[in-house]
């Protein structure tokens, strides 16, 4: 690991006053970005630790009935707070890892790092979140944009991520057991307009939703619905822990039982 400069701020607008300055890089809880310093992967000359931020922590719900997690909020916590408010967004946050990924680890890092395996993405897009910035707020269809790719500008920094709450919603993932991430997850919630399914691990451009599902689903919510669906193989990810193949099946076979498991 080479040398690097320390700072917290105790506010998000010190923190982005800090993140301005050359070659700095914003530090959540650490489970992505130190590993990859340790391997010499990513060498920034300032990690602006957010931390010390009490304003973008804890869950909460606001007056639109949202559940709102803030940027700086651990898996752990996000799971303990959400579990009647939310289960669904409770039972994923409480798979993430291990414990001491889950009490290190944040919603704002894990979304601003946004790896194709993530299971916080999932969530996100499979909610319709609105993702809220220091500077701007911007919708889970247009926040997501390709493996470890965000509409996030430089310096940006997560805040609060706000959970529409649908009448029904379940997460299944078929975790990779060494990283326990997913080798595919899916996430289904049903709201009153319709259903969204968002599958990660699985593909080459990280996140995505399965709109022949959501549609078959929005008219039938039951695993009987996916009888007939398919997912192609092209674009899925192929590695030693899986086929594309495999992967494809696996989105549908994951989707069946978050659908079985919401219902």
């Amino acid at each position: 690991m080479h040398n690097f400069e320390f700072v917290k701020p105790s506010s998000v607008a010190d923190a982005a006053a800090a993140l301005a300055g050359e070659d700095a890089q914003a530090l959540g809880g650490g489970q992505t970005l130190l590993p990859t310093m340790k391997q010499r992967l990513a060498a920034p000359e300032t990690l602006v630790s957010l931390n010390g931020i009490a304003e973008i922590k804890g869950v909460c719900t606001n007056d639109a009935g949202e559940v709102c997690v803030g940027g700086g909020t651990t898996h752990a916590v996000v799971s303990a707070e959400t579990a009647s408010s939310y289960p669904g967004l409770s039972k994923l946050a409480g798979m993430i890892g291990d414990p001491a990924v889950r009490n290190r680890g944040t919603i704002g890092g894990s979304i601003a790092n946004n790896d194709p395996a993530a299971c916080y993405p999932a969530a996100v897009l499979g909610s319709s979140a609105t993702v809220v910035t220091n500077t701007r707020e911007i919708a889970a269809d247009d926040y997501f944009q390709g493996m470890f790719t965000t509409a996030l500008e430089e310096g940006e920094i997560v805040t609060e991520v706000r959970f529409p709450v649908p009448e029904k919603s379940d997460w299944q993932k078929f975790l990779q057991p060494a990283s326990r991430f997913s080798l595919v997850g899916v996430f289904v919630a049903k709201f009153a307009d319709g259903v969204r399914v968002a599958v990660t691990g699985a593909s080459e451009e990280g996140v995505f939703r399965w709109s022949e599902a959501e549609a078959a689903l929005s008219g039938n919510f039951s695993a009987d619905a996916l009888a007939d669906l398919s997912v192609p193989a092209d674009g899925m990810i192929s590695d030693l822990h899986g086929t594309s193949e495999y992967r494809a099946h696996l989105v549908k076979v994951m989707t069946a039982r978050a659908v079985t498991g919401a219902a």
